[in-house]
């Protein structure tokens, strides 16, 4: 199976891995796609089975290779207006249309559609072919994945994650934090409020300290750190409680996230968070033993910072002839590699703009790109 990159990922958007459904059929076809090059990969399942990781090695199995990171699961497309199939890869006007496309299996497509290339090639340092699950609900595949080429004894000297980022060397990116907290109230006639614990209310309160806390942070953090917004954000995504106008809700839920610039502490945002809930479950439980508040983490994704004299900087910046200084405000499975050791950069084709919208798409001009990048690589680990 010899494919171009414009074929390879023609056939990975046929596979709908929208995070909520099994990307395995992706995997086994990725693992078969490889092993008809006579190239053995590592599947590492999820936990429940349902999901895996691929990773696999081209070139000698020695330190100093390049790993090319890219994730398979896609957004949702429920509820968005697709001109055409979101399934089906599909050309108009240089664009190429398609949930995924963009983010991230145009990266992923250039990596296995180039397979072919690095076996030729007199790799003296090897390429290792990266892919997860469950990037888009918090990395959960990126970590097991990691921990298991740690544990295998890989030793790359630099770590490219192919998010889209227009071919731009990203050095730095916000962490976050996800959580969900629920508020047990108790129930009363809304006419007696003051014998009851309205959940919705207290909840309220919290949701408001997320903007208060936020509002702190854009007043003490420079602008000059390249983020946009500059400081750390809090935000309250969705809530749930309630049965009646007329009645102190019983229950009420809320997810929520901390998005930390690097250096920044995700931690301390948790202690303080954690501070104020325990006075509002004190007061609560004056009133109602029964009543109180959880909180749960969801998931955790650390930053991702600038290194000193980083090799995936300074091979990234050899490649592209990029010497900005770039900064993003979302977050990557960039972070996990980096605090796992390995020099980790952001790299990719694509714009981030087109991620997670309906008509997803990424220009050929920026696929072409993508390969010249990864052929540099190949080029690279062959001197």
């Amino acid at each position: 199976m010899n494919l171009t990159p414009k074929d390879m990922l023609a056939k990975l958007v046929s596979f709908n891995t929208e995070s909520q459904r099994s990307n395995l059929d992706l995997i086994h076809w990725c693992r078969d796609y490889l092993a008809s090059h006579g190239v053995e990969s590592t599947i590492v399942p999820s936990p429940d089975g349902i999901k895996a990781n691929l990773y696999a090695t081209i070139g000698p199995k020695l330190p100093g290779g390049v790993v090319l990171s890219g994730h398979t699961d896609v957004v949702p497309v429920a509820g968005q207006d697709w001109t055409s199939d979101p399934w089906t890869l599909t050309e108009r006007d240089g664009k190429l249309y398609g949930r995924g496309a963009c983010d991230m299996k145009g990266f992923d497509a250039i990596a296995l559609a180039l397979v072919p290339e690095m076996l030729k090639a007199p790799l003296k340092r090897p390429v290792h072919i990266a892919l997860s699950y469950d990037e888009e609900v918090g990395c959960f595949g990126a970590r097991v994945m990691i921990d298991a080429m740690v544990k295998a004894g890989l030793q790359p000297s630099a770590v490219i994650v192919g998010e889209p980022s227009m071919m731009q060397v990203v050095t730095g990116h916000k962490g976050g934090t996800r959580m969900k907290t629920t508020v047990r109230g108790h129930a009363v006639h809304s006419s007696r409020v003051d014998i009851g614990v309205p959940a919705v209310m207290i909840a309220g309160q919290l949701i408001a300290w997320h903007s208060e806390v936020m509002e702190e942070n854009k007043a003490r953090t420079p602008n000059d750190n390249g983020f946009e917004p500059p400081y750390t954000t809090l935000h309250v995504g969705v809530v749930q409680g309630g049965t009646a106008v007329n009645i102190t809700a019983e229950h009420c839920s809320f997810s929520h996230e901390v998005r930390v610039i690097p250096g920044d502490k995700d931690a301390a945002y948790v202690e303080r968070y954690r501070a104020r809930i325990a006075e509002l479950d004190a007061k609560m439980k004056a009133i109602a033993p029964e009543t109180g508040i959880t909180m749960e983490i969801t998931s955790f994704t650390p930053p991702l910072g600038p290194e000193a004299q980083g090799e995936a900087e300074a091979l990234s910046r050899r490649l592209t002839g990029d010497n900005g200084s770039h900064v993003v405000a979302y977050g990557t499975e960039g972070g996990l590699f980096q605090a796992a050791g390995w020099s980790t950069v952001v790299c990719g084709p694509g714009d981030i703009a087109q991620a997670h919208q309906p008509d997803e798409f990424i220009t050929i001009e920026q696929l072409d790109a993508g390969t010249k990048f990864v052929r540099g690589v190949i080029a690279e680990l062959s001197r």
